[in-house]
């Protein structure tokens, strides 16, 4: 139902901003609105394996930026192959998310605290390894085709990866051993590990895994930008949850779904996209974003609440 209601929801506002704007349905600008959802499906996907444990993830935005940084460091300033930059910006996300899972898992920390804390370690290794300068791939143009080349026609290879991710993530999280573990915890941690499941090791993957996917977001964004920018991730972590909120999985955990997040991601691409198209101030344009959060995570609580 709440997939359903999202969907509506993504619907309505494509209609409301065709309208407000002639701009607006034109297949270079749904192209455009689809490239920039791209880097928050990709954070969102990620993020919804954790949300689905009753955990959070507040690292994801500087974690992407920290993972791009580190692309441009392995392939451009130590000239190493572009294949070996691409794998340190995904493993750089990986031991973020291994990292937070260790902090959360083993060392107990409040998933919020042991987020935040990586999240501000990110942010200032961002600065400090980039000496506060944006690093070009301009000598690689290679590098550009990840997530402005086109496989199939008039669709850039990044949304395409948003997608081929989503499935892979639909199919752990729905058909797997891992996905009914991170399902089962978010449920009821606790018996599950009476169960003989080893709760902790298995929120330590799950952390991991949605660490990847922070990785896999820094290359596609700094592909996109053609640069790793440090300071680009700073606010992506707010549009990923919200994405996987709106979406409908539960904050509380339990319940998580890879097609509503994808939605959640779409609308969020909409709202942001639509409001630019009709000259809305930026100012203005944070003001609904907060309103839209506040929204998702609200209907959240009424759904738990009635579920309960």
């Amino acid at each position: 139902m709440q997939q359903g209601l999202a969907f509506g929801t993504l619907i309505v506002l494509l209609g409301f901003f065709s309208i407000a704007s002639d701009n607006f349905f034109t297949w270079s600008n749904i192209v455009g609105i689809m490239l920039a959802t791209a880097v928050i499906g990709i954070l969102a996907v990620g993020t919804t394996f954790v949300i689905t444990t009753g955990g959070i993830d507040l690292s994801v935005g500087t974690g992407m930026t920290l993972s791009a940084v580190m692309t441009g460091i392995v392939a451009v300033n130590w000239g190493l192959p572009l294949t070996v930059g691409v794998i340190a910006g995904v493993l750089t996300g990986a031991l973020m998310g291994l990292v937070n899972g260790l902090n959360v898992a083993f060392l107990k920390l409040p998933p919020f605290i042991a987020t935040l804390a990586m999240m501000m370690v990110a942010q200032g290794l961002s600065l400090v390894i980039s000496n506060v300068r944006p690093i070009y791939f301009s000598g690689i143009p290679a590098f550009n085709q990840i997530a402005l080349g086109v496989t199939i026609p008039g669709v850039p290879n990044a949304v395409l990866i948003m997608f081929v991710l989503a499935v892979v993530a639909h199919l752990l999280l729905s058909k797997t051993l891992f996905g009914r573990y991170t399902v089962a915890i978010g449920s009821n941690e606790e018996a599950t590990r009476l169960s003989g499941v080893n709760t902790r090791a298995w929120k330590v993957l799950v952390y991991t895994v949605a660490g990847s996917f922070t990785g896999i977001a820094g290359v596609v964004v700094a592909s996109r930008l053609a640069s790793a920018q440090p300071q680009i991730g700073v606010g992506y972590e707010l549009q990923a949850i919200a994405a996987v909120i709106i979406g409908g999985t539960s904050l509380l955990g339990g319940r998580g779904t890879i097609v509503g997040t994808l939605i959640g991601a779409l609308i969020m691409g909409v709202v942001i996209n639509g409001l630019r198209i009709m000259s809305i101030q930026t100012e203005w344009q944070n003001v609904v974003l907060g309103v839209v959060i506040a929204i998702a995570v609200f209907a959240d609580s009424l759904r738990n609440r009635r579920g309960g």
